[in-house]
């Protein structure tokens, strides 16, 4: 081989190890892009293909396009305003109160005291059980003739008869928020408490020598250095209580009547049990975009906060 050869052959090879260089990152990530897109797009791409279809499982021969029939009908149906209404109420207030509830757990469990550990340990204990687990729990704590709830409220005279709680169209849902965010509200805690500890000490103690009271504290230290933490497990919760529905459909199935029916539990009860996959698919389609534009105004209005 001559100089110049071994001098092209020199050049080449550094060349080759950068490309290789560059490319390594987007080959370590294909296999999981390519799963993603097999489990997530794929069945979303299908779900959207299916809302234009008039497709009921019980008569396949009939099955036929129907372009945006099944969202006209979706626009007409009572039972999807109802449900919509009751996501909102369902998100608005579950997602707060466990943050709330949240937060007021890592506040305390951030102080020094006997048992500190186990107790930071039991906080968890909601969190980890299984969702059908924790409604078949509560619907026995609300059961009217042997349920804990009632005994106890009956016991400190603040009712005097047992109250239906999962029984009563204007008490349901509310029962049920409750139950989610006692189950919800340890994952803000570990998360709070986390970046509560990332707090450096030596801000308060600054803060107490120059007089500042403990809620000056708490709004000037605190809750700037646990911000960038609630919004993002803030946004996490409200897409998980959005899609939530397993805690519903085991308490009351969505009943009574439509009184704790919302749009994933809707979506679900059309496809699974009525066997209308097209009208079913319209409704998780429309509940994807609403969700969609929440959850990208909110990540708006939180960057523009941050920049700030």
């Amino acid at each position: 081989m001559s100089t110049i050869d071994q001098a092209y052959a020199l050049d080449g090879a550094p060349k080759r190890a950068r490309n290789r260089a560059r490319l390594m990152p987007y080959a370590l990530l294909a296999p999981a892009v390519l799963v993603t897109l097999l489990v997530v797009f794929l069945p979303m791409l299908e779900a959207v293909v299916t809302s234009f279809y008039e497709f009921i499982l019980f008569k396949p021969k009939a099955s036929h396009f129907v372009g945006l029939q099944n969202y006209m009908t979706l626009l007409q149906d009572p039972v999807f305003w109802t449900a919509l209404w009751h996501t909102a109420i369902w998100i608005g207030l579950t997602v707060p109160l466990q943050m709330g509830l949240g937060l007021v757990a890592a506040l305390l469990l951030n102080k020094e005291f006997a048992w500190r550990g186990l107790a930071r340990a039991l906080v968890i204990i909601p969190w980890a059980l299984p969702s059908v687990v924790i409604a078949l729990m509560w619907r026995w704590i609300y059961d009217p003739n042997t349920g804990v709830l009632n005994d106890l409220l009956i016991y400190l005279s603040v009712i005097q008869t047992a109250i239906p709680w999962l029984a009563d169209p204007d008490v349901a849902l509310y029962a049920i928020i409750a139950t989610l965010t006692w189950q919800g509200f340890p994952f803000f805690a570990v998360m709070i408490l986390a970046g509560l500890q990332g707090i450096p000490k030596s801000q308060y103690e600054a803060a107490s020598i120059d007089g500042a009271s403990a809620w000056r504290q708490f709004r000037h230290i605190t809750l700037p250095g646990i911000g960038p933490i609630l919004a993002t497990v803030g946004l996490l919760r409200v897409i998980w209580v959005a899609n939530s529905m397993d805690v519903i459909f085991v308490m009351t199935g969505g009943g009574p009547g439509y009184a704790t029916h919302t749009l994933p539990l809707y979506a679900f009860i059309k496809a699974r049990q009525n066997l209308d996959f097209g009208y079913g698919s319209s409704i998780a389609v429309t509940f994807t975009l609403l969700l969609g534009s929440v959850v990208a105004v909110y990540i708006a209005r939180t960057m523009r906060e941050v920049e700030r």
